[in-house]
């Protein structure tokens, strides 16, 4: 564990911004992060990472500056780096990818805690910060030091470690190096269409809810997905569940997941979104192929939901520590006849809910044993990106690993008020896990 937890409650605007033009180092020298921008743009994608560290220990006088990344299982860090000559770890020519287990580490406590570790080694200190981008956790950033830091210099590295998050959202869209780093077990065809099909962060904070979402596959896929976007007037979510397996199941997905962002990208509403998205699948599906799913919209403005329910698990909603099933009126899965309507059903909101939508990977037989309630009830005082992490963990335990179908989770926080969020270096320290 940590030795000492350093941290602020918010970030200092007037220091920040100026942070991003000059920061003063150690040694008192002045280094400009615009030129560390300008390297890193100068560099090659996927060696963003290696550059942003190599001049960051310049600025910083440290010994080493490191980035480690998450996995698709949450549950071990990758540190990546060029070490043509490794012998351990994952290598991928010149790339060496090392695994380092997260349960029960300094690293873990950073990421719930969303709070820089300063911890005190033999060879300096090594401060350890949350690379975090809008609330989902991309890793964290180790820096060796020769001299303890400061508080200042600690939300200084905050921040950079929040820099640095940008540095890998938009260098990972040209490189296929952070993919191939997190991938610490090998992926089938049905497994990487799925993977597509997911949103690029499985979590985002904003200022009126917090969203979480977790997939935990089978060992043949069953085509689980879950999606949301977020626009000025609404949040759109969906979870959805396709009929058989393998690369048969992930096709089905695919089909009605493209159909409902197409509908929803011209700008479509509901109702108008879900019949099309039926529409396309029963054309391009086999007779007897479907889809169960739950299609959200959040009205932003007068803080009211609608839901759409096709044939799917019923969510869970935990209210002043209550846990209760949301009694939903049952639609035909998406897919079976064409030209189907779909009953736009209001779903209830008030501030300090938390729901919970599930595919039936999360309820089947194999898992049964899985309380909800009593877990839903115990990790209460956890984010939403903790809660989908031990809901799967418990799945996995429970079945010990032999998954018979996808167990998918989607954990929405809903706070309403206003759309402004207090963000502290990517993160809301207001509801981060204590």
């Amino acid at each position: 564990m940590p030795s000492d937890i350093a941290s602020r409650s918010r970030p200092a605007l007037p220091r920040l911004i100026p942070m991003l033009s000059a920061m003063s180092d150690a040694n008192g020298r002045v280094s400009d992060l615009r030129v560390l921008l300008e390297r890193v743009e100068e560099a090659p994608p996927f060696d963003a990472i290696d550059v942003a560290a190599d001049e960051l220990a310049t600025m910083l006088d440290a010994r080493a500056v490191r980035l480690l990344v998450a996995d698709y299982s949450g549950r071990v860090l990758v540190r990546l780096g060029r070490t043509p000559d490794a012998t351990g770890g994952r290598t991928q020519g010149s790339e060496n990818a090392e695994s380092v287990p997260l349960a029960g580490t300094a690293y873990d406590e950073v990421l719930r805690t969303q709070q820089v570790a300063v911890r005190e080694l033999d060879e300096g200190t090594l401060v350890t910060a949350p690379v975090t981008v809008r609330g989902d956790a991309i890793g964290v950033m180790d820096l060796v030091l020769t001299t303890r830091p400061t508080s200042e210099q600690v939300a200084d590295i905050a921040g950079i470690g929040h820099f640095l998050g940008h540095i890998v959202v938009v260098n990972r869209r040209y490189t296929d190096l952070f993919e191939w780093g997190q991938r610490t077990t090998a992926l089938s065809l049905s497994a990487e269409i799925q993977r597509r099909l997911l949103p690029p962060a499985f979590t985002c904070e904003a200022g009126q809810f917090t969203l979480a979402g977790w997939l935990e596959p089978a060992s043949t896929v069953g085509g689980d997905t879950f999606d949301y976007t977020l626009d000025r007037e609404a949040l759109h979510l969906s979870i959805t569940d396709a009929a058989g397996h393998d690369v048969e199941a992930a096709m089905l997905a695919t089909v009605l997941v493209s159909a409902l962002r197409k509908a929803r990208r011209a700008g479509m509403d509901l109702y108008s979104q879900v019949t099309s998205a039926n529409d396309e699948l029963t054309t391009h599906s086999s007779v007897g192929w479907f889809v169960t799913g739950q299609v959200v919209r959040i009205d932003l403005d007068r803080k009211t939901a609608i839901i759409v329910n096709a044939g799917h698990p019923s969510p869970l909603r935990l209210r002043r520590g209550r846990v209760e099933e949301i009694k939903l009126a049952i639609d035909i899965p998406f897919g079976l006849e064409p030209g189907r309507s779909f009953q736009l059903q209001p779903l209830a909101l008030e501030p300090g809910d938390r729901i919970v939508f599930v595919t039936d990977g999360m309820l089947e037989r194999n898992a049964a044993d899985l309380d909800f309630h009593t877990t839903l009830r115990d990790t209460a005082h956890l984010h939403p990106r903790e809660v989908v992490h031990a809901l799967g963990a418990a799945v996995l335990r429970i079945t010990g690993g032999n998954l018979r179908d996808d167990a998918t989770v989607l954990c929405l926080d809903w706070y309403g008020g206003s759309t402004g969020r207090k963000s502290h270096h990517g993160a809301s320290q207001e509801h981060a896990s204590p």
